[in-house]
């Protein structure tokens, strides 16, 4: 673990990073064109979570590259990658659950989501958050939630319409246990006495 943490800060990795993040982020926006294309002004910034995210990251990435940190970003990045990530993961498994069988595409997309998640909360030591950029992370998710269920904004999933009160509900939850964990990671540990 101690050698994996060493990697992490190498310019080669963050450079390697930064560029499957700003990939994957362009491919993010494209994915959701249509979407954004029929979604009201008022709520465009707040329909492409996934992408949006990684947008985040990549932020946090670069100033790392140049030795900085920006917490508000990293608090962002942190919590909206885990989110966004084990969401789309339960999304895509579900709608095999539910319409079967899962294609190509649904296994990338599990793969490529599931790497989000855990890359963010990788990076959890080196992040300088404290509990102010955690509150704006917060406020970000929760006002997202209300966003996508209450004004029918989410992502469009059609196989799984018919279960968005539930959907609306786990994902209330999901960002509850994002924030969370994103805290738990990033808190100040206390000094350990010798003896």
């Amino acid at each position: 673990m101690i050698y994996l943490y060493g990697i992490l800060k190498q310019k080669w990795f963050l450079s390697s990073l930064l560029i499957i993040n700003i990939l994957g982020t362009a491919y993010g926006y494209y994915w959701y064109k249509d979407q954004l294309a029929a979604t009201p002004l008022k709520f465009v910034l707040f329909v492409p979570d996934s992408p949006t995210a990684s947008l985040f990251f990549v932020f946090v990435l670069i100033a790392f590259l140049f030795g900085k940190n920006l917490p508000y970003i990293e608090a962002l990045a942190a919590v909206s990658l885990f989110k966004y990530g084990i969401w789309a993961v339960g999304m895509n498994i579900a709608g095999g659950v539910v319409d079967p069988p899962m294609y190509w595409a649904n296994y990338m997309l599990i793969v490529s989501h599931l790497g989000m998640a855990i890359e963010g909360l990788l990076y959890t030591p080196y992040y300088r958050i404290q509990l102010r950029h955690l509150a704006v992370a917060g406020l970000w998710v929760f006002h997202n939630e209300i966003i996508d269920y209450v004004y029918g904004m989410m992502p469009r999933y059609d196989v799984l319409w018919k279960h968005m009160q539930l959907i609306g509900y786990l994902t209330f939850w999901l960002s509850v246990v994002s924030v969370v964990l994103v805290y738990y990671l990033t808190r100040e540990k206390p000094a350990h006495s010798g003896k």
